[in-house]
């Protein structure tokens, strides 16, 4: 009668779990540092306060900018805030007038 007698080897104790490790760390290194990881979440939060910050004065402004329209387009143009904005914008005045800007526009 024949019979195989295997004579029991370390190495092959130790080959799962050396694919499982590799397994493991592969998908661990690519959760830090992969395009979608933790570093790259972290610059997408920066990005998105950055946006969110330049968003709110971009709203601000157009606000302002919606702001004059409407007084000048309600059907009665005042002719001093035309004149006012006419000056601020293209910068000029009269010899003998003293200007003073706020800077509200």
């Amino acid at each position: 009668m024949w019979t195989k007698h295997h004579k029991k080897r370390k190495f092959g104790r130790f080959v799962l779990p050396a694919i499982a490790i590799a397994f493991v760390s592969y998908f661990g290194y690519h959760c830090v540092h992969g395009d979608l990881g933790l570093i790259a979440t972290e610059e997408f939060e920066r990005q998105r306060l950055a946006r969110a910050a330049e968003l709110a004065k971009l709203t601000e402004k157009r606000q302002t900018l919606e702001r004059q329209v409407s007084l000048m387009s309600d059907g009665s143009l005042e002719k001093d805030m035309l004149d006012e904005i006419a000056r601020y914008q293209l910068n000029v005045s009269r010899t003998n007038e003293i200007v003073i800007f706020n800077n509200y526009f």
